[in-house]
């Protein structure tokens, strides 16, 4: 411990001692539309240095002499500050831009075009993430748009990628794994996503093919990067569905920088557009912080921390439903009695530490400790009544129920229980020595969680209950009499005390380089993943998988600017809690890791049209997957079999055109098709709940010529429909009907009062802002009706089961006012 002190003693004495005759010059280096660059070269005669993944950088120089420092970055024309004199222990602030057609000299902007992205990786502008419009506006409101992403549920977050479910997307900010609560059943809980759009100032997006650095799921990585501020502002951000706000700042010395934000939430304007008549009194509410504290040019730390209370009331009165034919229209009536309490409350807090060891080496420490309380308080009576609507136009009760088919009531009921604790430990390391890199890590995962489950469902149809179809309560009901206890159609109690440790590590090498004329880059990594599962009246089970993966690109000497990309690999999916529960609720440890092997063939074309840029992306892909752990989707719910008695498959191409469709803008259209099928038990492959066959994007924007401050932004969305699920206690291979197509379209109108390019002089009340702008928003345009469920309801007479859709959103006008300082 003397020697450590002795050379810390010394080492910081001969900082000092630089320092008396060195400056200092900082900044962040961005690209054109204002995202940060990582991997720019910073020199100086001898001296030099990288930006860090926030673009950061810090770079010393010799102070009282006339210096040169050169910004350079693959894809990118060199930015020069010339002839820049600085006193001894001054710092100097300078934030180039690095752009596409000009060259940057004595502080004077300029730029470059950018590279192509040689990993298959999607780059999401936050500038469209913040304007386009949508129920749940921000980033996942964005990939939602893009050909292999489907969600046909405007009040989700949620989203499933190429043909899997929720539970298989990794959600990464700054590098730090955030998680989603656990007990949510329907969209219309859920609240607010876990990524602030006001912090984000980077969004990467990978739907499959991905590199071994990112963990163990089966289909996708949102990778999103908070900002690293560069000097003091204020965002507000008012509608009829909530509020946000948040709030940069930076020391004097540029050494401490935060982002905080805070956001509320009330989806009772949506809500309340549905068929569902309620009482609806939800609070969603988070504060997120993200902060850096730079020690040293050599060494980081970094904070994350994120507090989220979402409190759901719900006292439903009535519903009704027009659905059937026009030859045989049909209305199902609902009178409801009791509420919905429900509490989901997650914080998170996480600290990053980033070691610059020299120019080429860069050594990460993070560390993160997630929990959750949750609960679920359900009393809920349901009387229903299914009947025949009056056609007759010359009927003074034309479209009123004349007859009813079925006449019952359903009483639901839930005490569950959730505590989860998780706490992850990991390294990080790179290294690069010019176009090679070499990147690996180690990670600790260790997660307790505690459950208890007590939800019933009673069916009373004619005056007597209705028992599970099991061959415990045959009967011949009511002709017979029957005695026996009182049981739910659906019940389930259950405790779990679950703790599962994991150990996971990865290694790859990449290199860019020059075979002839053309340019190719590679990739090869690999990553194991160990798991212990062990807990209260549980075997204890470990397991082992180990996936090898692969990226390989080429951009050849072609007149045409095209690139093409082939990836693939092995994918698993080491199963989490909700995974290991079966639909009894037992916990089965000894259930396996679901297995994906991915093939993606891609190619990116730029091109000019109208005089305007355009890139043509196209993807084809193939996944094979094995120990499938079956699982049913109801709204947002997900309810595994835990097992792996399934094996799956999953082909599919999307196209996706972006680019300059009105000058100054950018827009998109994509497409995409799929399909994935599932072989459970060996009786045969059906469709799995995910497979949407067909998807269309449009994300489009615009302006008056004449008035150009007048903005319009429109997101479309058409997927056909997805299998529309069984009744209770069904055999899924005898329901394999599908619900009806989703159709949206979301339309956004604002007028940019002040903006980085329009300002006015400080006697004008608008000098105060940055930006302003003002504009309404009419969700579901055209009124379209979709739906997310089935509820399924008897007919006395026929006995047969009618899945009545549960309807989404209908058309709402919402009012929107952001304002910078």
């Amino acid at each position: 411990m003397k020697c450590i002190k002795t050379i810390l003693v010394f080492f910081f004495l001969c900082t000092a001692l630089a320092k008396a005759q060195t400056a200092t010059i900082i900044g962040i280096v961005l690209d054109e539309q204002d995202n940060t660059l990582a991997n720019v070269n910073i020199s100086s005669g001898t001296k030099g240095t990288f930006s860090d993944s926030d673009g950061f950088y810090t770079l010393q120089i010799i102070a009282d002499t006339e210096t040169t420092i050169t910004f350079s970055h693959l894809g990118h024309k060199n930015v020069v500050l010339e002839k820049l004199i600085l006193t001894t222990n001054e710092t100097f602030e300078f934030n180039p831009v690095m752009k596409t057609d000009a060259v940057q000299i004595d502080g004077v902007t300029v730029t470059a075009r950018g590279e192509k992205n040689v990993e298959g990786i999607t780059t999401i502008s936050k500038k469209i993430i913040q304007k386009i419009p949508g129920a749940n506006a921000g980033v996942e409101n964005i990939l939602k748009l893009l050909p292999g992403v489907s969600s046909s549920n405007e009040l989700s977050t949620q989203y499933s990628v190429r043909g899997g479910n929720f539970d298989e997307n990794l959600v990464y900010v700054n590098e730090i794994e955030v998680y989603r609560p656990f007990l949510i059943r329907s969209a219309q809980q859920e609240g607010l996503s876990f990524v602030n759009s006001d912090l984000v100032s980077d969004v990467k997006f990978s739907p499959g093919g991905f590199q071994a650095k990112y963990g163990d799921k089966l289909s996708s990585v949102l990778d999103i990067t908070y900002k690293n501020p560069i000097n003091f502002g204020v965002q507000l951000d008012l509608s009829f569905l909530g509020a946000s706000a948040s709030i940069e700042t930076i020391s004097k010395n540029k050494n401490f920088s935060s982002i905080s934000g805070i956001r509320y939430r009330n989806n009772g304007l949506l809500v309340n557009s549905q068929d569902t008549n309620t009482n609806f009194n939800p609070i969603f509410f988070d504060v997120q912080t993200y902060s850096t504290y730079r020690f040293s040019n050599k060494f980081h730390l970094s904070f994350l921390g994120n507090i989220a209370i979402n409190n759901y009331k719900n006292e439903p009165l009535t519903r009704r439903t027009n659905f059937g034919t026009l030859n045989e229209p049909r209305a199902l009536l609902v009178f409801y009695e009791g509420e919905e309490n429900n509490k989901y409350n997650t914080a998170l807090g996480a600290l990053k530490a980033n070691y610059f060891l020299n120019d080429n080496t860069t050594l990460k420490l993070i560390s993160s400790i997630y929990h959750a309380t949750e609960e679920e308080r359900s009393d809920v009576i349901a009387q229903y009544e299914l009947g025949e609507i009056d056609t007759n136009l010359g009927s003074g009760t034309l479209g009123e129920v004349m007859s009813s088919r079925g006449i019952g009531s359903q009483f639901n009921r839930a005490r569950n229980d959730l505590d989860a604790l998780i706490f992850n430990l990991s390294h990080k390391g790179s290294h690069n020595k010019g176009e090679k890199s070499i990147e690996w890590g180690l990670k600790y995962t260790h997660e307790d969680i505690r459950d208890q489950i007590r939800e019933s469902e009673f069916i009373d149809s004619l005056g007597f209950s209705v028992r599970p179809p099991f061959p415990d309560f045959i009967n011949n009901q009511p002709e017979e009499p029957f005695e026996g206890a009182l049981v739910p159609f659906e019940g389930l109690t259950a405790r779990n005390f679950v703790k599962t440790n994991r150990f996971s590590g990865y290694v790859q090498y990449s290199e860019q380089l020059n075979w002839k004329t053309n340019s190719i880059y590679y990739n090869i990594g690999v990553r194991t993943h160990h798991w212990t599962v062990s807990g209260t009246g549980i075997p204890k089970v470990s397991q082992t998988v180990i996936s090898p993966r692969v990226q390989f690109a080429i951009k050849p000497d072609w007149k045409e600017d095209m690139l093409f990309r082939l990836s693939g690999g092995v994918y698993h999916q080491p199963p989490f809690y909700r995974e290991l529960r079966d639909s009894l609720g037992t916990v089965r440890s000894n259930v396996k890791a679901q297995k994906s092997v991915h093939l993606v063939l891609g190619n990116e074309y730029s091109f000019i049209l109208w005089e305007r840029p355009f890139t043509l992306i196209s993807e084809t892909y193939y996944k094979k997957l094995n120990n499938v752990n079956p699982y049913t989707l109801e709204d947002v719910r997900i309810r595994y079999a835990a097992n792996n008695t399934a094996k799956a498959y999953v082909y599919g191409a999307e196209v996706r055109m972006n680019g300059a469709f009105v000058p100054g803008t950018e827009s998109w259209v994509s497409i995409g098709y799929l399909k994935t099928e599932e072989n459970i038990n060996g009786r045969g492959y059906i469709a799995r709940p995910t497979d949407q066959r067909l998807k269309f994007g449009i994300l489009f924007q615009d302006y008056i010529p004449n008035i150009p401050d007048l903005k319009m932004y429109m997101n479309l969305v058409y997927n056909t429909g997805v299998p529309g699920g069984s009744p209770s206690h069904a055999d899924p291979y005898l329901f394999q009907n599908r619900l009806r197509d989703y159709r949206r379209a979301d339309l956004g109108i604002s007028y940019i009062f002040v903006d980085e390019k329009k300002t006015y002089p400080k006697t004008h009340w608008l000098n105060s802002f940055k930006g302003l702008s003002a504009g309404f928003e009419i969700f579901n345009l055209f009124n379209n009706q979709n739906s997310i469920t089935n509820t399924w309801v008897r007919d006395v007479d026929s006995k047969q089961q009618f899945a009545i859709p549960n309807f989404l959103t209908s058309r709402v006008l919402n009012l929107r006012l952001s304002a910078r300082f």
